[in-house]
């Protein structure tokens, strides 16, 4: 938790600012508090000792701030072997016998606490508000008062007032002697209520910050222990009491935890559930998707067997033509041989059916030119 420390340096840093305009308007300050010192003086006393409250009211927080601390620390001791606090009395006293984190609250408990607290500290703050009224209130009596010296003072001059047969600067030294009463009563009225508007002003601030430092301090108190409430019915608990009703209670609790448990169980069984479900459907899909794909494949294998029968086939008429290919083969060969044979036997037979042609030819050129002579031999003649 927090220390009081900021509220502390806030409030003395405007007191020695109201200080230095103090020191500043010291002459004007004097003759105001002059005017009416026992009204003034009481206005000042009374600023004084709603101050001095002020800076109680944040300064007790310090003990009640180190009572937790101490109490929330693992080595803490008891809570009844600890100093009384006057804020936390009452959780002190509930919590006798319980330190650390060993305990808890129910709901109930933690705002009847939380009210005691909180009007422990509003009882604090009314004195500070009734001060502030009451500066407010000396100094509007101030103000009457002193109206009140004004409106006595003109009433007596202005019925002593005599211009028959006395001289003019007797009477008007005497009118000037009668106007100091009522010139003292406003001296009086505006002096008090000077003083008592910058003492309500003054003391305003110094209540507006200890109010901050105790709103702070009921805040996180109640964040505190807000984090040690349990949602349950019941009062303030802990494990190892003896008493039957503690003992009730303690059982209702732990029904109560058992059932919280058991919603939250079927609320993630439920899910789980719906999750389930979900992984259910995608697989049945998938095994569709693999049913599909699964028949697909059957038919390519069917098709495979179909296309391999056939292959088998085409494959033994293949074997069969190259068995009777190699028969052929032979066959060929030997054709091809006799072929060749007979081929070499027409050019020889070729080349010698070309010489006797030959010869055949030149017989016949012969026998051609000797006719072509003789016919030529006559016709000379």
């Amino acid at each position: 938790m927090r220390n009081t420390r900021n509220a502390l340096v806030w409030m003395t840093l405007f007191l020695l600012a109201v200080a230095v305009v103090v020191v500043l308007l010291y002459g004007p300050l004097t003759r105001a508090f002059m005017a009416n010192p026992v009204f003034n003086g009481m206005i000042l006393a009374v600023l004084f000792a709603g101050l001095v409250i002020n800076y109680r009211q944040v300064l007790i927080l310090g003990p009640e701030v180190r009572w937790i601390e101490r109490f929330r620390s693992a080595d803490a001791p008891d809570a009844a072997a600890m100093p009384r606090t006057r804020l936390l009395g009452a959780m002190a006293r509930l919590l006798t016998g319980r330190h650390g984190e060993q305990f808890t609250l129910s709901t109930m408990s933690l705002r009847t606490l939380l009210d005691g607290i909180r009007s422990r500290l509003d009882e604090s703050r009314d004195i500070s508000r009734y001060i502030i009224g009451l500066l407010v209130f000396l100094g509007l009596l101030g103000t009457f008062w002193g109206l009140l010296e004004t409106l006595g003072g003109v009433s007596a001059v202005i019925s002593g007032l005599h211009l028959g047969g006395e001289d003019v600067t007797a009477a008007f030294r005497g009118l000037q002697a009668g106007l100091e009463t009522p010139l003292s009563g406003l001296g009086t009225a505006f002096s008090s209520s000077l003083f008592g508007l910058a003492g309500a002003l003054v003391l305003g601030f110094i209540d507006l910050q200890s109010g901050h430092a105790q709103n702070r301090f009921y805040n996180e108190l109640e964040e505190w222990l807000a984090g040690q409430t349990r949602l349950s019915s019941g009062g303030l608990g802990t494990e190892g009491e003896g008493s039957v009703p503690a003992y009730i209670q303690a059982l209702l609790e732990q029904t109560s935890d058992s059932l919280d448990k058991l919603q939250r169980v079927m609320a993630r069984g439920e899910d789980n559930r719906r999750a389930a479900e979900q992984r259910l459907e995608s697989l049945i899909e998938e095994v569709g998707a693999l049913a599909e794909q699964s028949r697909g494949d059957h038919k390519a294998m069917m098709n495979m067997v179909r296309t391999q029968g056939e292959l088998q086939g085409v494959l033994q008429n293949l074997a069969e033509s190259t068995d009777s290919s190699s028969a052929t083969d032979a066959q060929i060969r030997d054709q091809l041989q006799q072929l060749t044979h007979t081929l070499d036997t027409m050019r020889q037979e070729l080349g010698v059916d070309r010489t006797e042609l030959n010869e055949v030819l030149r017989e016949e050129i012969r026998l051609l030119a000797r006719t072509l002579a003789r016919t030529g031999d006559p016709g000379r003649g």
